[in-house]
């Protein structure tokens, strides 16, 4: 599907960006594999493991708050991966809108862009903190996806196709608790700090979440959000995976943090078809000119009964399974 085609990446130096740039260059032949991102030095780094005289990789500097750089990173752009944004939820909480002007007001910059340079496909890449959110990050995302749906209605003559991918914690990445919990481990360290024992989360590696972005970017025709089937796993069990006989010291929940994540609320269930390994959840508001009666047909049943939770997901890793994913991130 890409050979030969445009792809370009917002926050493509980030975690999610360099493995998609790696699954991206050793499965297709593209014509154009643009790196767009904020962080020179980033880009520096990536571009020794990419040079641009081995691979058609191009790095872009701008930020998605600059409307007019987008525009001209968008020139002759088949796909848009967006997977630009401010992640952090203190720094969010405290800086409230700087977390808008990236969040939201970058994500309506996206659709406009994408629009005047009749991008293909846009897939924007979203986090379980957007379902009934408790702090801002969450909430941006949320209205993130609104903007990316919507988008749909004003395509009008142009083919452009916006559509969503929300997913649940990716095990290992910068700034989650493996990393500090084998960091712990590394110290001869035995008591864990655990802000609650109930606390359970969704967990997707990264490998599976770029392959889900690409299956994505082959089926979307506008307006979807893709959930994945993915297991659940509790704080608890993480921790004695990393050191079996480790103790615990309960710290208390964050603020702005929750005792499970939800991919799927209650509300939209309604909207949510099983298509075997993920689901989809279509819109509130009909956009534009989708017809989805093809998911309809191939759907394992009409929808969900009930919230898409990690406290009640019938699949969960066990001690051993999270062993597995640890090795595999060391």
């Amino acid at each position: 599907m890409l050979d030969g085609k445009t792809i370009l990446i917002t926050g493509g130096t980030g975690s999610f960006g360099n493995a998609f740039t790696r699954f991206v260059l050793d499965s297709f032949k593209v014509m154009k594999l643009i790196i767009l991102s904020r962080d020179e030095f980033k880009q520096y780094e990536m571009a020794r493991i990419y040079p641009e005289r081995k691979y058609p990789i191009r790095f872009f500097l701008g930020d998605i708050r600059d409307k007019s750089r987008l525009e001209r990173a968008f020139d002759g752009v088949d796909y848009v991966i967006h997977a630009a944004a401010l992640k952090q939820v203190p720094a969010l909480e405290y800086n409230p809108f700087e977390a808008v002007k990236t969040n939201i007001l970058g994500a309506e910059n996206i659709v406009d862009a994408a629009l005047k340079r009749s991008v293909k496909k846009v897939i924007a890449v979203s986090t379980d903190k957007a379902v009934n959110p408790v702090n801002l990050y969450g909430g941006t995302k949320l209205v993130m996806e609104k903007i990316f749906i919507a988008a749909n209605s004003y395509v009008g003559s142009k083919s452009t196709a916006f559509s969503v991918v929300r997913y649940g914690n990716v095990v290992g990445s910068r700034g989650s608790v493996i990393p500090y919990f084998m960091k712990l481990a590394r110290e001869k360290k035995k008591e864990f700090p655990i802000t609650d024992s109930g606390m359970t989360r969704f967990w997707i590696t990264l490998n599976q979440g770029v392959s889900l972005v690409y299956r994505v970017l082959e089926e979307a025709i506008g307006g979807e959000i893709f959930v994945p089937r993915i297991p659940s796993m509790r704080i608890l069990d993480l921790a004695r995976a990393i050191v079996p006989d480790c103790t615990f010291r309960t710290i208390g929940i964050r603020p702005g943090e929750k005792l499970y994540e939800t991919l799927i609320s209650e509300d939209e269930c309604r909207n949510a078809l099983d298509m075997g390994d993920h689901y989809i959840i279509l819109p509130q508001y009909h956009y534009g000119h989708q017809n989805y009666d093809h998911y309809r047909k191939t759907a394992h049943k009409s929808g969900l009964d009930e919230t898409y939770r990690s406290d009640t997901n019938e699949r969960w890793l066990s001690v051993e399974d999270i062993k597995s994913l640890i090795e595999n991130i060391e």
